[in-house]
């Protein structure tokens, strides 16, 4: 699968599609895999799955056990609420920031971020409902232009990707988002700082309850 023309590369790369599976949930909490298997699979030597493998333990999306290979653990119940309560923390001073930014560059992009989801929900488009719900998000808190709070952020939301999209599957939580982001717009374009915190905290803290149920029936 891979040109093995050099070993940190190669090692990124088998990294970057076994975590994508695990956060995609195309491994499952439980499954397990040998070095040799993924070896095969990818089509590259063992050394670079192995760095890969370290790396994902090191992470605590896997467990290595000696002379059996790697367990995959995944993200655990606990993971999510502290990763939506770090997000309810961050989101809503990112929110709060823009508020006190805000210019009409950001106005009109989250403006047209709202009327394009209102299309796409009309036209019954989930999936592309889904998408702009998660750019709604990004847009705040890239505009921040904070490299440290944006890459925080980047990085909760690879995590939690596939699950921030299931909390949507609830019976109208779709509508209720938009209704929300359009909340949190408001208090944005007045500039009203608080509001846009507490707004987007709470909007966060609903995603949460939202997935939970889901999680718990699922169990």
């Amino acid at each position: 699968m891979f040109q093995e023309n050099g070993a940190s590369t190669l090692e990124e790369k088998v990294y970057t599609i076994l975590e994508d599976q695990i956060l995609s949930q195309k491994f499952h909490a439980g499954d397990s895999f040998t070095e040799m298997k993924l070896s095969k699979e990818l089509g590259v030597s063992r050394t670079p799955v192995r760095e890969a493998l370290q790396r994902l333990d090191r992470e605590g999306l896997i467990k290595l056990i000696p002379n059996k290979g790697a367990v995959v653990i995944g993200i655990s119940e606990r993971d999510l609420i502290d990763i939506y309560k770090i997000r309810m923390r961050l989101e809503g001073l990112a929110a709060r920031i823009a508020a006190e930014r805000a210019d009409e560059s950001l106005l009109r992009t989250l403006s047209d971020n709202i009327d394009l989801t209102q299309f796409y929900m009309e036209k019954g488009n989930v999936e592309k409902v889904k998408d702009l719900d998660s750019a709604f998000h990004d847009i705040i808190y890239r505009y921040c232009e904070s490299r440290i709070l944006s890459k925080t952020l980047s990085e909760l939301h690879r995590y939690i990707a596939c699950y921030r999209k299931l909390s949507l599957t609830v019976e109208g939580r779709l509508k209720k988002s938009l209704s929300e982001h359009r909340e949190i717009y408001d208090a944005i374009k007045r500039a009203d700082s608080q509001s846009a915190d507490e707004l987007m905290s709470a909007h966060v803290e609903r995603a949460l309850q939202n997935l939970l149920t889901i999680v718990q029936n699922q169990d």
